[in-house]
């Protein structure tokens, strides 16, 4: 039996309730290896759903993308539709299938981290990642615990604007604490107006230098606070 029909038949037996069947599995001891389970294949469609509805529109390219998540093979495409639109359809908030996703998985952020690459993949499908999408997918990220990792994970599915300050500095989301400390020293002395000055800049260009400076400071200032350094 696939896991397609196990969900069905679970579902059946409680009368059409995709979070009331996740609320038990997650509530039972763990499976050796949970990310292949019943529960988180249940949580990951819920969200999947409701991503592709955080905007009011489920768009078929929205519907492609999910399919292209989990690698469907035609033969359960009827199985996958009724669990799909059922957590379209379904009363229960976002946040109960998050935060049960979020419990199956504690202490595996790396699994989480994959949840919100595929929900990412959904929302921007149709080419574009909408703002209560974005809003939708930063409060599942908070309820994941990766409030911290939110950017990084963002920055691998959409280009950063240009006041983004990672684009300021001039460096990835993704880098590494100590990375990011020895990356903003080094811009610090090479854009120092103290250094242009003993390179013999004209005056004008000193007052560029400072507020190139400063803009880099504020930056790196916004980075620090949300990395909590």
């Amino acid at each position: 039996m696939s896991i397609w029909q196990t969900i069905s038949e679970a579902v059946a037996a409680v009368g059409d309730s995709l979070i009331t069947v996740l609320s038990r599995i997650t509530g039972q001891p763990r499976e050796r290896d949970p990310q292949s389970s019943v529960a988180f294949t249940i949580g990951m469609i819920a969200l999947g759903a409701k991503m592709a509805k955080a905007d009011g529109v489920v768009s078929s390219d929205e519907v492609a993308a999910f399919k292209q998540v989990f690698e469907i093979q035609p033969e359960e495409l009827a199985n996958v539709a009724r669990v799909f639109n059922l957590a379209k359809q379904d009363v229960a908030g976002y946040d109960a299938y998050a935060r049960q996703v979020a419990r199956l998985f504690t202490g595996r952020p790396e699994v989480l981290e994959d949840v919100m690459d595929g929900l990412f993949h959904i929302a921007k499908a149709d080419g574009v990642v909408k703002d209560e999408e974005l809003e939708y997918l930063r409060s599942v990220a908070s309820i994941f615990g990766l409030d911290h990792r939110f950017r990084c994970i963002k920055a691998r599915h959409i280009k950063a604007e240009k006041n983004d300050p990672y684009e300021i500095l001039g460096i990835e989301p993704c880098v590494l604490d100590n990375e990011l400390r020895q990356h903003y020293r080094r811009l610090v002395r090479d854009n120092h107006p103290d250094r242009h000055i003993a390179a013999g800049v004209p005056e004008e260009m000193i007052a560029i230098a400072t507020e190139r400076l400063a803009a880099i400071n504020t930056a790196y200032a916004v980075v620090a606070r949300e990395r909590g350094l």
